[in-house]
């Protein structure tokens, strides 16, 4: 194994990208220009598992945001892959999908809820950290608002609005993991994050 003088890689490049890109393809969809095949499998694979082994390996080098981050946005998108597998298997009438499993708009709404009262939390931790992370929470805090409303009061009139707002997000998720990657083979830093939207105590 080579030696690289024990410094350890940045989870975040990893984490950031399989969010960046899931979210991208998933409001592609939304903006009818992709179907759900990719979404379903990337987010298994990258958005999900990906996400997932960033969010670990961020516990081991004691980043607590990006553990949380990485963590808790990987299970979002496992979970809604699921949701959709069982919304399939329950439109096509498989016999073990009863009540316990089905699938409802309104149930979906409800799962979105959860994730935007976890994202206000996450907001006020990244105005702390730069002005990329603040506006890529941001973005998303509002993207899980718009998805509340088209979930739960049917408003599917702002799902393209909220789609571009949420690819505003995954532009942000991926200029961050850009400026690590940059800055590592650089070793400066090459792409501005700006400063925190609330000053450390």
């Amino acid at each position: 194994m080579a030696d690289h003088g024990g410094k350890l890689g940045n989870p975040a490049v990893v984490g950031l990208a399989g969010f960046g890109i899931t979210t991208i393809l998933l409001q592609l969809h939304n903006l009818g220009l992709a179907g759900t095949g990719i979404v379903f499998c990337t987010a298994i694979m990258f958005g999900g598992l990906a996400q997932l082994i960033a969010g670990f390996l961020e516990f081991k080098v004691g980043n607590n945001f990006g553990f949380s981050a990485f963590v808790s946005y990987g299970a979002f998108w496992l979970a809604l892959a699921a949701i959709w597998l069982v919304a399939d298997l329950q439109a096509a009438g498989v016999a073990f999908v009863g009540k316990h499993l089905a699938v409802s708009a309104h149930d979906i709404g409800i799962f979105l809820v959860g994730y935007t009262i976890y994202t206000i939390i996450m907001l006020f931790a990244a105005m702390r950290i730069h002005g990329a992370m603040a506006f890529t929470f941001l973005t998303l805090l509002v993207g899980f608002i718009g998805l509340d409303l088209v979930f739960l009061a049917g408003m599917k009139s702002i799902l393209t609005i909220t789609a571009i707002d949420l690819l505003f997000c995954a532009g942000g998720a991926l200029y961050m993991m850009a400026g690590a990657i940059l800055a590592d083979v650089a070793g400066k830093p090459i792409l501005p994050m700006g400063k925190p939207w609330i000053a450390k105590d």
